[in-house]
């Protein structure tokens, strides 16, 4: 272990030993994490598409794909590009218009528990089209802040499990409640209460 690893171990056991029962956390997630996760949960198909209507084997069929995650001052931009192809299906056909627009749909950062989550899900930019809005709606106000979560203890635990090779210390995790979320830059704050255990 070199000098500045047992300086970083002792500077550790010392905070953790003169905190009282709950310590205070801070976790930065960067808007890559962010771009990770979304890419993940929602656009981890082989083709990298998020369906809103039909399939990839469809005649009818909107998608949005191409995500890129921007931070505001208070709220995450996901630039998409939406491609659809509206209208009515006649066997492998569909007879309609095609379209291919970029997107911005906006979210707000939220969080309950471990958990991070988005809520107040607006579609910022898209067309003056009624029927792609109309097929968006569903996407913006269901699917995407029940299915993109973040566990942020999760993330916690992940990173301190390779303490032991590092510091010969064993770091955990063992709560971790989060009380405030905000953008900071280029990043997602998370503070929030835990109790971290060193053995």
């Amino acid at each position: 272990m070199t000098i500045a690893q047992r300086i970083l171990s002792a500077s550790l056991l010392l905070a953790l030993g003169l905190s009282a029962s709950a310590h205070a956390v801070e976790l930065k997630v960067s808007r890559g994490a962010i771009d990770r996760t979304l890419k993940q949960q929602l656009f981890g198909g082989p083709d990298g598409r998020f369906y809103l209507k039909g399939d990839a084997k469809s005649p009818c069929y909107a998608y949005v794909d191409d995500p890129q995650v921007v931070f505001t001052a208070d709220r995450i931009l996901v630039q998409l590009k939406t491609h659809a192809k509206l209208g009515k299906s006649f066997g492998n056909s569909c007879f309609g218009i095609t379209l291919n627009l970029p997107t911005v749909v906006s979210l707000a950062p939220d969080a309950q528990g471990e958990v991070v989550g988005f809520r107040d899900a607006k579609l910022d930019k898209v067309t003056d089209q009624k029927e792609l809005n109309f097929i968006l709606a569903p996407f913006l106000s269901r699917q995407v802040p029940s299915s993109m979560r973040v566990n942020a203890a999760d993330l916690m635990r992940k990173a301190l499990a390779g303490s032991t090779a590092s510091s010969g210390y064993k770091v955990t995790l063992d709560r971790l409640k989060i009380q405030n979320i905000h953008i900071e830059t280029d990043n997602l704050i998370v503070d929030g209460d835990g109790d971290i255990s060193v053995q």
